[in-house]
């Protein structure tokens, strides 16, 4: 994608549907006048009065308690420096998406215009009490020392300034563990830090407090080493100035045993990385271009642990680690500051999980074997599910300890439980599948690209490295709307009607023709098969000429299934294909089974179809709870529809007793577990969260994940086909830019998996 096209598809995506990324949602009812007089007058009067009487209730009455203030006057914004209030506002919305995706916090966003110091302050003092934290964002050096310090004396909420402190509890947490695989001690070691902006401070005020000698650090501005002698030094950087005669980072390097990289990208050489001691550590996290090419440095030295702030490198310092989690752990315990002991615990807890067995979600997020902590794996993963349920609760413990809480946690285990909750409605899921599948992109055909939608997302899953596409339809209408896109890649586009391809098609008929000779094809007709788009990409793939395909955009399902099944066929031990979809719902990722093909199975049809989703939920690394659906409950009806499941699940418990499954069961009854657990505490779902449902027809799966997906705008990702000899999905008719996206996605996961077990 050329540089305007990217550019005007952010601009697109900040404008349209609806301007900006955060809005605000009601949490009570509305749709009466009893509701409305409630929520507001009269009934608003009852809780203003409780408030007044203690200014305590506020958290009990209103949303205080969940939200944070993101404030800046935009003097620092990322790379782009002073460009204003207004300018930085988008950045704001930026920040506040991530509190809520990733720790469920609300925040308003709150862009202050002033370079004054003390108006800025006042200005944040006299709205605090909105807000139950206040991340402050963007504001230069040295004057965001002197606001948060000044904020966090004279309010009484958590005040913290993420520029400053996130980077230095994730590093922080990062060196601690990259000294231990070095086998060094903190308190010994020769720190070289080069940056000394309001994040450099920060990170080496941190790793003093883990125990580094202020004797052993260097540290570099853009004029080069802070030295003693050196005039006009900011209170800050005096902190850490040096006795030490040198002047340029290529001296500071000399036997050096940690590089901390805040600054500019390409100023560490080869040579000042060969002149560190044994085992050195570097982190380099200018972004997006480290102080170091990552391949570079370890190519030049096998010893080295390196961490950068980019995705693609591991050991990812990525400040989303740490603030969502660092405030979810405030707010709950309605602590008064982040103080020191609070980022220590943030600091520990980060330190320890990454020593801690890695789910399978996670490796699978990550196209990993198995992770395991080491040179590699120094921090946890953005996408680790763990985060939320561990550095939260360490947090808030540190804040009772040190006196600044002022409510307490009594059952811990519930309050992880309820941590763990808070994340069901986020698309979580979604960025794994991308994540996972730009791991090992893979070839996929796009059967229908010249369609705009189709194209759009094949240049998507081009530009992002999701997958390698292969465009099949109209050469000229294809061509014709690269040129309209912007989609400038050298990519791959056949013709199936062209005599260019007309090699490859004899190529193609006779094998197809070799397959169903005996089917009455002849050559004649396996030729003609060969000039339709679907046949011709099934053959791609069948021959080994593609690793997937996606088709069915412009085209009903069944006619689009019958050459798949025709050319590639079900996988060994398989006499049914079914469908899945994934609904990213409320309580999170929801599996539900016959969505397409199946029109009304039987017992044992059922049971595969269970089994075969559960397969699927197991590759997203999700262990599968199954509830097989009915309109029944356990028995309570004897009609045949009810028999069915009932013999389904008898069979499943039988055969696969290990398998979480259970039914027949009403909807309500599968998904709410009190209910079920109250009436019947003997299923094997008692007490489990249900997340895979399988309907006893096609009509009831697919009118069930379409109500869902228009009812409550609810993202899908599917239908995904189960039990084909190759990978093989199929969209639904109209499917809009992000469910081709995401199913290109599942396509390439779904080829790495075949992969994985053929080696």
């Amino acid at each position: 994608m050329s540089k305007q096209s990217k550019r005007l598809e952010a601009l697109v995506y900040h404008a349209k549907p609806t301007p900006g990324k955060i809005k605000v949602v009601p949490t009570k009812k509305y749709a009466s006048q009893r509701d409305l007089s409630l929520a507001y007058s009269p009934g608003v009067a009852e809780p203003c009065l409780e408030i007044e009487k203690d200014v305590n209730n506020v958290y009990k009455y209103t949303a205080k308690g969940n939200l944070v203030a993101v404030i800046s006057n935009g003097t620092a914004v990322l790379g782009l420096g002073n460009i204003g209030p207004e300018a930085s506002k988008p950045v704001m919305e930026g920040k506040g998406l991530l509190f809520k995706i990733f720790a469920d916090i609300d925040v308003f966003d709150i862009e202050v215009d002033t370079e004054d110091v003390d108006t800025f302050i006042e200005t944040v003092k006299n709205i605090a009490p909105t807000f139950g934290g206040i991340n402050l964002e963007d504001i230069k050096a040295p004057e965001a020392f002197e606001i948060e310090r000044r904020l966090k004396e004279e309010l009484d909420i958590p005040v913290m300034h993420d520029d400053q402190h996130g980077t230095a509890i994730i590093s922080a947490a990062a060196l601690i563990n990259a000294l231990e695989i070095a086998e060094k001690k903190i308190e010994d070691v020769k720190i070289v830090v080069s940056g000394a902006g309001a994040a450099a401070i920060s990170c080496t005020r941190l790793y003093q407090a883990c125990g580094a000698s202020r004797e052993n650090i260097v540290m570099l501005d853009s004029k080069g080493v802070i030295r003693k002698d050196r005039d006009n030094l900011t209170s800050q950087k005096a902190e850490f100035a040096t006795h030490r005669k040198i002047d340029t980072l290529s001296e500071a390097m000399e036997n050096a045993d940690v590089f901390i990289g805040l600054s500019q990208p390409d100023i560490v050489t080869p040579e000042m990385l060969k002149s560190m001691s044994a085992n050195p550590v570097v982190f380099a996290m200018a972004n997006p271009v480290p102080e170091i090419n990552y391949q570079l440095a370890i190519d030049t030295r096998e010893d080295i642990i390196m961490a950068t702030g980019r995705s693609d490198h591991p050991n990812q310092v990525n400040n989303v680690l740490g603030f969502p989690f660092i405030f979810r752990g405030a707010l709950d315990v309605r602590a008064t500051k982040i103080n020191e002991e609070m980022k220590m615990a943030a600091v520990k807890a980060l330190s320890n999980l990454a020593k801690e067995p890695v789910p399978e979600q996670v490796n699978i997020a990550y196209a990993e074997t198995r992770l395991t902590f080491g040179k590699d794996y120094i921090i946890p993963k953005p996408f680790d599910p763990r985060l939320i349920a561990e550095v939260p609760p360490a947090v808030a413990k540190a804040a009772m300890e040190s006196g600044v809480a002022q409510e307490s946690i009594e059952d811990w285990d519930r309050y992880k439980n309820s941590l763990l909750e808070r994340l069901g409605s986020d698309n979580k899921l979604v960025r794994m599948l991308i994540s996972r599948a730009k791991t090992n992109p893979k070839r996929v055909v796009f059967a229908e690209a010249d369609q705009l939608d189709v194209l759009k997302a094949a240049q998507i899953t081009h530009d992002e490295g999701v997958a390698i596409p292969i465009l099949l339809g109209r050469k000229d209408a294809i061509v014709k709307l690269m040129e309209e896109i912007e989609f400038d890649a050298d990519v791959q586009i056949i013709d199936p009607k062209s005599d260019e391809e007309t090699d490859r098609k004899n190529d193609y008929a006779k094998a197809y023709w070799e397959k169903r000779k005996r089917q009455g094809v002849t050559v004649y007709s396996a030729q003609k098969k060969m000039r339709e788009r679907n046949y011709y990409a099934a053959m791609m793939v069948n021959e080994g000429d593609a690793d997937a395909l996606i088709t069915g955009y412009s085209r009903n399902y069944p006619s689009v299934v019958k050459p798949m099944l025709e050319l590639i066929g079900m996988a060994d031990g398989v006499a049914r294909v079914a469908t899945t979809n994934v609904m990213m719902t409320q309580r999170g990722p929801m599996f539900l089974s016959d969505t397409s093909i199946n029109i009304d199975p039987n017992a044992k049809d059922l049971a595969k179809i269970a089994r075969m989703t559960a397969r699927v939920t197991k590759m997203f690394g999700i262990e599968p709870v199954t509830a097989m659906i009915s309109y029944s409950n356990f028995g309570s009806s004897d009609n045949p529809r009810a028999e069915k499941v009932k013999e389904a699940v008898s069979y499943l418990h039988k055969a696969y007793p290990e398998m979480i499954v259970d039914g027949e069961l009403q909807t309500d009854f599968a998904l709410n577990s009190k209910l079920l657990q109250d009436i019947f505490p003997f299923s094997k779902l008692a007490g489990k969260k249900v997340n895979t449902l399988v309907f006893p027809n096609l009509d009831a799966a697919n009118i069930t994940y379409k109500l869902l997906k228009e009812l409550n705008n609810t993202e899908s990702i599917g239908p995904i086909m189960m039990g084909m000899r190759k990978p093989v999905h199929i969209l639904q008719l109209g499917a809009s830019v992000d469910e081709i996206v995401n199913m290109a996605a599942i396509s390439v996961i779904d080829a790495q998996e075949r992969d994985r077990k053929q080696h």
